[in-house]
């Protein structure tokens, strides 16, 4: 990600209408907390920082077009062109998890294609005050026994310590989230947990504990494979028509049709439609919002499984993946061009890239038996030379979300009425996520800390959300955080001594109805002429889990197309 001075709107070219704050702070919080908010038309001072973004320029460059590049590439000799066995585009948590698969097996002719300088796409970490914060995922739940995949990694990153009573694995006590996990922001009081008990009806109450009891009904639901309903890796969810069938409404539509009418069981359930998905409930299909609440559920009437988090979030898995990639992993390299051909009478697939560092820019070529395309499916028609000018049916039906995610160095934790400070620190009723203390796990309670505040953009249109979080510059998205803090943290303003943003255009796929089960996903996966595909939008869901599963499979199926002996682990 480059570090990007603040800058005002009109950020990409754009003519973009400059807003008053009243309409800003409306647009993103809420006319009523605008009006509550916004006092007058001046926005008060605001404390230092610079975007801090994915590298927009090449992206930008490949989706306009790359025939300079390529042409330069198809004039190179062919000694300047690099031979191995697998090139992986993309150094995220899927990329990096075909790697360590490979690596497992004794394959180690690769090279490891990033555009970033640094690895972990969504996952990964930063510095702000000299503290780590995550600018992106930063829990991942303790799998479950049947996750054998992921429990071997946790295991060898030593995160992980025996088994309960049920025979599931236990999360050493140093890494799981300690107490208090969440409180929630009410009425100028926090609360403990994320359902509003405080005040709550006879009927509220009510529909709470139904809404567990059908949780706990899906939790024990079995097809006649003993297949689970809901769980993780998606792969192994069951295809039951009385299942699937939930993919064809909306979260909304299912809660009506069950009887759901409560306004804090409607937001709760929002909330998590927000929160995983970047969507509504009136966006996100039924059986993703079940799916949230469901597949990290053991057995009816638990909890959901313990939460492993780090000070950077998940760019702490992501630093063990890197390591077993070791200098075969080239950051600041952009594959710009992928093309099957035949030389010499056999099948090869030829990569190209741009390796850039400032002003210096040198295109490089590789020549590969397998390419392991770690990236999410709408880059496809943009990078696989074929599908330029006949793009597969299947990349249509992909949708993504955007986010901003913003970091706050603040010298002192914000004080506050109720419950004591947690780790995840959530507002009722706000359209953000709130925000996750970057510090909480070291048990330090008093003294200089990093907020994680996290916004989905929550848009009918995601073409037009991203638009919209792009046109909206590091000054405007500032005050717009802080805002939203200070109903709860009066003093926001005066701790915080600096706030950085990031901007993701396409942070998460979105599992509107008809995708999950819709056979785009399953078209998407298939290799093609020596090419695989890995990414958590290959699951309808992102997650850290899917990522990882993508990831080791296609591993898989290069080990086997290169016919290297192996075990499949999944």
């Amino acid at each position: 990600m480059e570090e990007v001075a603040a800058r005002p709107l009109n950020q990409r070219g754009h003519t973009v209408r400059r807003v008053s704050r009243r309409e800003l702070l409306a647009t993103f919080l809420g006319a009523s907390w605008a009006a509550a908010g916004c006092r007058d038309e001046e926005v008060p001072d605001l404390p230092p920082g610079r975007l801090v973004e994915p590298s927009r320029t090449v992206g930008h460059r490949i989706r306009d077009g790359v025939g300079d590049l390529v042409s330069r590439a198809g004039d190179m000799p062919d000694e300047d062109w690099q031979t191995c066995d697998v090139v992986v585009v993309g150094g995220g948590v899927s990329g990096l998890s075909a790697v360590r698969r490979m690596v497992m097996s004794g394959c180690t002719d690769f090279v490891l294609l990033e555009l970033e300088e640094v690895a972990g796409g969504t996952a990964r970490g930063g510095m702000l005050a000299q503290q780590a914060c995550p600018w992106g995922a930063h829990y991942l739940p303790v799998p479950q026994k049947e996750n054998g995949a992921l429990v071997s990694l946790l295991g060898e990153m030593g995160v992980l310590e025996g088994v309960d009573v049920l025979g599931q694995p236990q999360g050493a006590e140093e890494h799981l989230c300690r107490d208090p996990q969440e409180r929630l922001f009410y009425a100028g009081r926090w609360y403990d947990g994320l359902y509003l008990r405080a005040g709550a009806t006879v009927e509220d109450r009510r529909q709470w504990a139904k809404f567990q009891q059908v949780l706990d009904r899906w939790i024990a639901w079995r097809d006649r494979q003993g297949r689970r309903a809901f769980t993780l890796p998606l792969a192994g969810c069951s295809d039951d028509p009385a299942v699937t069938q939930l993919d064809k409404m909306t979260a909304a539509q299912w809660l009506g049709q069950q009887g759901f009418d409560s306004p804090r069981l409607l937001w709760m359930v929002d909330y998590a439609c927000r929160d995983d998905y970047g969507m509504s409930v009136g966006q996100a299909s039924a059986w993703a919002a079940l799916f949230y609440f469901v597949s990290r559920r053991v057995a009816p009437g638990g909890t959901g499984r313990p939460f492993l988090t780090w000070p950077e979030g998940n760019a702490r898995i992501v630093r063990h993946l890197a390591e077993m990639a070791g200098d075969r992993l080239r950051s600041g390299e952009a594959v710009v061009d992928i093309n099957p051909v035949v030389r010499d009478g056999r099948e090869i697939v030829e990569v190209v890239s741009l390796a850039s560092n400032g002003a210096d820019e040198r295109v490089r070529g590789y020549r590969a038996n397998r390419v392991i395309m770690a990236t999410p499916q709408f880059l496809t028609p943009y990078l696989v030379r074929p599908w330029r000018s006949d793009r597969p049916e299947h990349v249509a039906s992909f949708e993504y979300g955007s986010w901003m995610v913003a970091n706050l160095a603040v010298d002192q934790r914000p004080a506050g009425i109720g419950f004591p400070m947690a780790w995840d620190n959530v507002f009722y009723n706000s359209r953000s996520l709130g925000y996750v203390v970057a510090t909480h796990q070291a048990g330090e309670d008093r003294g200089p800390t990093v907020l994680t505040y996290y916004y989905p953009i929550v848009d009918e249109s995601p073409k037009g959300g991203r638009r919209f979080l792009e046109s909206i510059g590091r000054d405007e998205w500032a005050d717009v955080v802080l805002a939203d803090i200070e109903r709860a943290h009066p003093e926001i303003r005066q701790l915080t001594r600096e706030l950085n943003v990031a901007r993701w255009g396409h942070a998460m796929i979105r599992p509107k109805p008809g995708f999950v089960w819709s056979g785009s996903r399953e078209s998407a996966r298939q290799p093609w002429r020596g090419i695989h595909f890995a990414n958590t939008d290959l699951s309808g869901v992102a997650l850290f889990e899917e990522a990882f599963y993508h990831g080791t499979r296609a591993g898989e199926e290069v080990l086997a197309g290169l016919s290297i002996s192996h075990q499949s682990v999944l």
